[in-house]
């Protein structure tokens, strides 16, 4: 059946149906700087797993907003994370990932901590008469972890990642995450869409028939089971299609999935899980290995995605094989969303455009909506208050 437009709009405002938020949500320097502060900064963020720094000395950097964060495995083997900046004059300490040896040391003045933090030395200390070395430590950060994920949080008080996944642990159980080691580094593509464009078209499996065909040929649609808890997880997983796919690498890869991944319940080897977490993380599992994916804001209509893949150690020259596949079919789809996005971008821009009514297919981009409303409630106004103007 289709809804004229006069249906839609008395749906929406009698609440049975909700729109997508007003496009000036999109392109706004000053709500930018609102979402970090009140959002992305009150919210988990993935550092990096365990196996990404095995040894003592060990780190992991994460750009995040303004900030800068380092995760690094003390002498005791605990991961702790820090602002990743000097106490001194607020040098950045490190990039990238890599070993600072023997104590982490700012690469300015050389001022030296262990890895607790501690501030242990600095040349010419003579020279700070009266100083009180316990002072000025590294700053800590609230640090969580589940399945051997890193993750921080810069503010507030933010209910436990064990908590938020609660749902889903019997889920996680077969493939032992914990256990996995990195497929590489963790790597970042900008993309030319607002941080919530890249969200919203993560939250939805609407899009899937039109814009990943690919996609489509390999899964049945998942968005029929997707299920959202009162913490903001969405999960829903897709299974092969029951006839393969025209496409000789998308084909092989579902004959092969279920002959190789035998650690697997029979179930599993044909099935992909994705899993939402609000408001900016998103995870992937897949037989053969998983992947974390991270929306990061680069200010208003721009963003970055951060993702990592990571698997059991398998030296099988099939599962090489398996996961060779995997990335072919995955970077399609990466290039289809970072193209859809911009588009979307793009569209918000036009003169006169009005949103439109979401799908009760769109319910987890909704959650997505009403957790950005209660925060920042000038975002449910259809023109930007003078404010953010």
């Amino acid at each position: 059946m289709t809804l004229s437009s006069a249906t839609i709009e008395s749906l929406v405002k009698s609440g049975a149906i909700q729109r997508a938020m007003p496009s000036w949500v999109y392109d706004n320097a000053e709500l930018s700087r609102l979402e970090y502060d009140r959002i992305l900064r009150r919210s988990w963020q993935v550092v990096c797993h365990v196996s990404d720094i095995p040894k003592t000395g060990d780190f992991m950097t994460v750009d995040f907003g303004r900030d800068s964060v380092v995760a690094v495995r003390g002498r005791d083997g605990a991961i702790r994370a820090f602002l990743n900046v000097c106490r001194h004059r607020a040098a950045r300490m490190f990039d990238g990932k890599g070993s600072c040896g023997a104590s982490i040391r700012c690469p300015y003045h050389g001022w030296a901590y262990d890895f607790e933090g501690n501030l242990r030395a600095m040349p010419e200390p003579e020279s700070f008469p009266g100083l009180d070395k316990s002072e000025f430590g590294l700053t800590p950060l609230k640090t969580d972890q589940f399945l051997g994920f890193i993750m921080v949080c810069m503010d507030g008080d933010p209910t436990p990642i064990s908590t938020l996944f609660e749902p889903l642990i019997d889920v996680f159980k077969p493939y032992q995450i914990e256990n996995m080691v990195p497929l590489g580094v963790p790597v970042e593509e900008s993309w030319d869409a607002d941080w919530k464009i890249a969200m919203d078209n993560y939250l939805e499996s609407y899009h899937v028939p039109v814009g990943h065909p690919g996609l489509y040929r390999l899964l049945t649609p998942d968005y029929v089971g997707q299920v959202r808890t009162n913490h903001g997880v969405g999960y829903s997983f897709g299974e092969f299609q029951s006839e393969y796919s025209s496409v000789s690498y998308e084909r092989e890869y579902q004959e092969l999935a279920p002959k190789v991944a035998t650690h697997l319940p029979e179930d599993y080897r044909r099935r992909w899980w994705f899993i939402s977490s609000l408001p900016n993380l998103g995870i992937d599992i897949f037989p053969d290995q998983m992947d974390f994916f991270q929306v990061l804001p680069r200010g208003p209509g721009k963003c970055i995605i951060r993702s990592g893949n990571y698997a059991l150690q398998d030296d099988r020259q099939e599962m090489k094989t398996l996961r060779e596949l995997n990335a072919r079919i995955n970077n399609d789809v990466m290039a289809e969303d970072a193209f859809l996005c911009r588009r979307v971008q793009q569209g918000l821009a036009t003169t006169g455009y009005q949103p439109g009514p979401l799908s009760t297919l769109e319910n987890c981009v909704a959650q997505f909506h009403d957790l950005i409303r209660e925060r920042i409630p000038e975002t449910a106004l259809p023109v930007a208050p003078r404010q953010f103007a």
